[in-house]
């Protein structure tokens, strides 16, 4: 029988982290992220699996510590949050460009700036549209449980490294510092450079060059046309990882006159706003994006014919929205509901502003 424990999200990463087979784990504390340290520090992995786990100077130096070990085919990853991640940007545009896979956690907190340490989505643009500069994407996976929290980072890697690239976990205080149920897997072994080889390819700068040719990594290219062709390589890659990848689940969708959409902890909130509307006779529904990047657009124009009303409900001014509306293509309205500066909103307010829009 698998082992059940009780921790907290930002917990449930860092056993995940172990757990999978990670190779190193490299960060800096910030609220409300800071427990995945701290738990890797007390576990001490360095001990059982050989896992690095290193506090960098800055959230720069954690980003270019990822870089380097990804660069040798190794399961590394870091997390932070929101202001952290904003640091983080131009090493993963680096990181992207050189097609290295790696795990990138964002713990949302409430800004712009500052701001609070309460919970927030307002990090879906950045992590989404890509936060860095220049035309590239990361995976992205929405947890709305400590148990998703521990999953997703396995999950994380898994798509890293079949695609080579960066794979961010966009969460929020709320899930990572409230306590739930946890199933842990089974521990993996870290793999040798040799298992890296063999599952993923010889592009690794694995140290050996006796059975290939010498690799260089770089997102470096002079030339026009060579960096335009890598450009098309990656903007392929996206277009193939939109066909084979999108996640989201439902609730009380198949007879749906209304839609809430709503990822992470918010999902939450809606899943009780479902249940207390279909209570009062509203056929309301929700679809939970799992994968932020790449958006569930054909489900959501799949359920186009039967809906009278979308409403995006976020912690934020509303940035989900956009996509939604994207994928509709004005065939049905879409409205926004949101709460910020670290305010939650309850089912029932979530009901009334559907109630707002839609049902007079």
């Amino acid at each position: 029988m698998a082992e059940k424990v009780l921790k907290k999200g930002n917990e449930g990463i860092a056993l995940g982290a172990i757990h999978c087979g990670c190779d190193g784990y490299f960060g800096y504390p910030i609220t409300p992220q800071s427990e995945v340290m701290e738990t890797l520090m007390e576990e001490k992995p360095w001990e059982t699996t050989g896992m690095v786990v290193l506090q960098a100077e800055s959230e720069i130096a954690s980003i270019n510590m990822v870089h380097g070990g990804a660069c040798c085919g190794k399961k590394v990853m870091t997390s932070s949050s929101s202001p952290g991640l904003s640091l983080m940007c131009e090493g993963l545009s680096y990181l992207a460009a050189s097609e290295l896979p790696c795990v990138v956690v964002n713990v949302v907190r409430g800004g712009p700036g500052l701001g609070t340490i309460q919970p927030s989505q307002g990090d879906y643009y950045q992590a989404v549209k890509g936060g860095g500069h220049g035309d590239y994407k990361t995976i992205v996976l929405a947890p709305f449980s400590a148990q998703e929290m521990y999953d997703f980072v396995g999950l994380g890697f898994d798509l890293a490294f079949k695609y080579r690239i960066p794979v961010m976990m966009l969460t929020d205080g709320m899930i990572g510092q409230m306590m739930e149920k946890v199933e842990l897997r089974p521990q993996q072994a870290r793999l040798s450079d040799q298992e890296i080889v063999s599952r993923y390819g010889s592009w690794a700068t694995t140290g050996k060059t006796s059975d290939r040719p010498k690799n260089a990594v770089t997102s470096l290219a002079l030339e026009s046309k060579v960096h335009e062709a890598l450009n098309f390589k990656l903007q392929a890659k996206y277009a193939e990882i939109t066909e084979h990848e999108v996640r989201f689940e439902t609730l009380a969708c198949e007879d749906a006159e209304y839609l809430l959409v709503a990822y992470g902890s918010v999902a939450r909130i809606c899943e009780s706003a479902v249940e207390a509307a279909r209570a009062q006779g509203i056929k309301l529904g929700l679809l939970r994006p799992i994968t932020l990047f790449p958006f569930p657009n054909v489900e959501i124009q799949r359920m186009i014919p039967q809906l009278k009303g979308i409403l995006s409900v976020e912690l934020s001014a509303g940035q989900m929205v956009d996509d939604i509306r994207l994928a509709v293509e004005g065939k049905v309205p879409v409205h926004f509901y949101g709460r910020l500066g670290g305010m939650i909103p309850s089912p029932q307010e979530v009901l009334e502003a559907c109630k707002a829009h839609y049902i007079k």
